[in-house]
């Protein structure tokens, strides 16, 4: 994998709008637009035109920002929406069909041979229209797709020459790191044209998706700004990035502003009326928060003893916390230095027994450790 050739298509836009709670306004999304767009990504992909009277306002409007992202939009593989989404003047046009044997039987009805027919007159249509337009073609529930038919399908776009990248959609999120490596594997020892991979999180494999679809070959990963989705969601975009930072950080931060990532998930949280769950990636509450006294004795000697991820690479602090049963001599020790008290070993020692003994019985807060810890230093002057 080439960390070089990945790039993101985010599509809070689009795949976030379909989360149960999001009902983006039009000057949500260009709010919305334009921090992931100073965050970094390279893809913002919006909800087709098609879909409404204001989708097709909103994605005008969002094509004509001047935006440093290419804009695209998410159509059906359907003649009418091509023509739609043409008039938009987005930069690219994602196009979608079901190949699994369940969407071909309860979904659109069609067989292999009239999805390729299909396909080929509508992406015909586009680029002879529009050579210049990015275009993308994808298999909707990929996963649930039969090998032969998925390669069948692609080999015949391929040999049309005007599609720029295949899609590999996990549509329900059924699919496993290995089968993810493999497919992406199968479908570039038989292309040479991008990949793009699209995974859902109804079994909590999103990430791990992703990352084995770019180890087997894929260049451009879809993420929404929280995982918001249909149902579950798909990979998160903070996500991606934590599991990324690991592989080569240098590389992430020439590519994004990191230290945006946090403003990004604030402004989606408001729109769709959640919080940034706790344990969120990154941009979580306790992301870069420890408790345990092995830990933060072992932090004040190095932070990498328990932490893979800089905070401050995104602009975030970290947090030793005290006030529990669970606290260790050290970091009581290094809350009296940032205080300025001067206390020996002795009476370190003295008030994180008194510290844990009354933890056990009820909850302290910081302003309760400080006092005590004044209180002991006091008492040491007298």
């Amino acid at each position: 994998m080439s960390l070089t050739e990945f790039a993101i298509v985010e599509t809070t836009l689009r795949e976030g709008e379909q989360f149960f709670s999001a009902n983006f306004s039009g000057k949500d999304k260009i709010e919305i637009a334009r921090v992931l767009d100073d965050f970094g990504v390279e893809y913002i992909e919006v909800t087709s035109p098609s879909a409404s009277p204001q989708s097709r306002l909103d994605c005008q409007g969002l094509a004509q920002l001047g935006l440093q992202a290419k804009v695209l939009t998410h159509i059906r593989c359907h003649l009418e929406d091509a023509k739609v989404a043409l008039d938009t003047g987005v930069d690219g046009i994602n196009m979608v069909i079901g190949t699994s044997r369940l969407l071909r039987q309860y979904s659109h009805g069609k067989s292999i041979e009239k999805i390729i027919d299909l396909a080929t007159e509508v992406i015909t249509f586009i680029h002879e229209q529009s050579p210049q337009t990015e275009l993308r073609f994808s298999t909707e529930d990929s996963f649930r797709s039969g090998l032969s038919d998925l390669l069948r399908v692609y080999q015949a776009i391929e040999q049309l020459g005007m599609v720029h990248r295949f899609g590999l959609a996990d549509t329900v999120g059924v699919a496993t790191p290995n089968q993810v490596f493999n497919l992406v594997q199968a479908l570039r020892q038989c292309s040479s044209i991008d990949i793009e991979f699209h995974g859902h999180n109804d079994t909590g494999c999103a990430i791990a998706n992703s990352y084995a679809a770019l180890e087997a070959g894929a260049t451009h990963i879809n993420t929404t700004v929280l995982g918001i989705g249909e149902r579950n969601g798909i990979t998160p975009l903070a996500g991606l990035i934590a599991r990324l930072y690991t592989v080569d950080s240098q590389i992430l931060h020439r590519k994004y502003r990191l230290k945006k990532l946090s403003a990004v998930h604030r402004l989606v949280a408001e729109k769709v009326g959640i919080t940034i769950p706790y344990n969120h990636y990154i941009v979580g509450e306790a992301a870069f928060n420890h408790k345990a006294g092995i830990h933060t004795k072992a932090m004040l000697n190095h932070s990498k003893t328990y932490e893979i991820i800089d905070p401050q690479d995104f602009d975030l602090t970290r947090t030793l916390s005290i006030n529990h049963k669970l606290t260790g001599k050290h970091a009581i020790a290094a809350r009296a230095r940032q205080l300025g008290l001067d206390l020996d070993n002795s009476q370190i020692q003295t008030i994180a027994k008194h510290i844990k003994a009354l933890a056990d019985r009820q909850y302290l807060s910081l302003d309760k450790v400080d006092e005590l810890l004044y209180c002991c230093a006091a008492y040491s002057v007298r």
